[in-house]
């Protein structure tokens, strides 16, 4: 009787050590897909300045020696002195921030070809393109271009030249007269140094032509020993008249300068202008209501800080004559030889201490409607093919 208890026991015994035998195996086999699934499951994180610069995942990675392992990839010279486009996410505070720095140490270790720097305020496309695509044929690596235009723009509707493509700097509204006219101004001028090749700074409107050829305007604006920032003292409603009271004692009425906003400036000069925010934020706060900061705030500031260092004249020629508020526009009709000639050697002035004809490297304004007698006469009468 007792044995025949104990084999009823043992077939459930049998089954049960069964069935621990095998949830053994189960569970080990699961060990091993799961440990040989997070083999292959990779992920790849590098960080820098506390930023994830690359992720991924499910990608087996080549095992590498010791020695080739990197988690940071190489940060070349190239990138640190030049950017690859003029897009980027920085609001102004963080660009004219960035753009102020200077090194410390003043020798570049290495070479670089000096450029000047085109920059273009604009409503939307630059109206005279084909002839600034002439002048710049030919003279890559000499020159870059920066163009601030209306955000509301629609770039794709206009069939612009490749010169200009890639070359808008984020944007933001601007009004004639008002200071957010130079604070466009600024976000140019910032754009630009962020690149440490551009040494000369110039600003022109989508009205704007040049005068000469490239090679003239690159070595008379390079060998410049002073800035061009027009500034003279003139009384009356349009001079003294839109100056604010409560400006001083930081700014005083004496002090007060008006001139052109179409500038040509050195590095130097350019990186005082993005860092200031002493005198800016007078012009901020009190330069409203026809106050015109785009007429007063450079001539201002550079008269106050670096009159030394400036001409007081500007490189741009307009057309006063006629009275108004805006200078002259010239149509189709307008343009002959005579009348480029004219514009190109019509006067004297100083230049590097002495007397020269070449008073006027660029002319506004101008509408699309003389394009194409620009074109006609840009060969030979300023020289487009030298």
């Amino acid at each position: 009787m007792k044995n025949k208890k104990q084999n009823f026991r043992n077939l459930f015994t049998i089954p049960l050590n069964m069935i621990y035998l095998l949830s053994f195996f189960f569970f080990f086999a699961c060990g091993i897909i799961f440990t040989s699934y997070f083999n292959n499951f990779s992920v790849n994180l590098q960080v820098i300045n506390g930023q994830i610069l690359n992720y991924s995942s499910f990608n087996p990675q080549p095992s590498l020696p010791p020695s080739s392992r990197s988690i940071i990839p190489r940060l070349g010279l190239n990138e640190c002195i030049k950017p690859i486009n003029v897009e980027h996410d920085m609001s102004d505070e963080e660009l004219l921030w960035r753009s102020s720095m200077v090194p410390k140490v003043k020798e570049l270790p290495f070479k670089i070809q000096p450029k000047v720097a085109f920059m273009f305020l604009t409503k939307g496309p630059v109206l005279l393109s084909p002839l600034w695509e002439l002048f710049f044929k030919g003279h890559e690596g000499f020159y870059s271009i920066y163009v601030h235009s209306h955000p509301s723009y629609n770039k794709s509707n206009i069939d612009e030249s490749f010169i200009f493509h890639g070359r808008r700097i984020p944007s933001k509204e601007v009004e004639w007269g008002k200071v957010n006219m130079v604070e466009a101004e600024k976000r140019l001028l910032a754009n630009a140094l962020l690149d440490i090749s551009n040494q000369r700074f110039v600003l022109l409107s989508e009205a704007c032509i040049p005068l000469f050829n490239f090679s003239t305007i690159y070595t008379h604006l390079m060998n410049s020993t002073k800035n061009f920032v027009e500034s003279y003292d003139q009384p009356g409603p349009s001079g003294r008249g839109r100056y604010r009271p409560r400006m001083s004692p930081t700014i005083k009425l004496p002090q007060w300068r008006k001139g052109s906003q179409w500038f040509q400036m050195d590095r130097d000069l350019t990186l005082e202008v993005v860092s200031d925010k002493t005198y800016f934020s007078i012009f901020q706060k009190y330069c409203k209501e026809w106050c015109c900061a785009d007429e007063h705030y450079l001539p201002t500031f550079v008269s106050m800080r670096f009159r030394g260092r400036n001409s007081g004249r500007t490189l741009t020629w307009v057309d006063w004559s006629k009275g108004g508020a805006h200078p002259a526009r010239f149509n189709r009709q307008d343009i002959t030889k005579e009348f480029l000639k004219k514009l190109r050697n019509e006067s004297s002035c100083e230049y590097n201490g002495k007397k020269t004809s070449i008073c006027h490297l660029f002319a506004r304004k101008f509408t699309p409607h003389a394009l194409s007698r620009l074109l006609m006469f840009a060969p030979k009468v300023m020289q487009f093919n030298h």
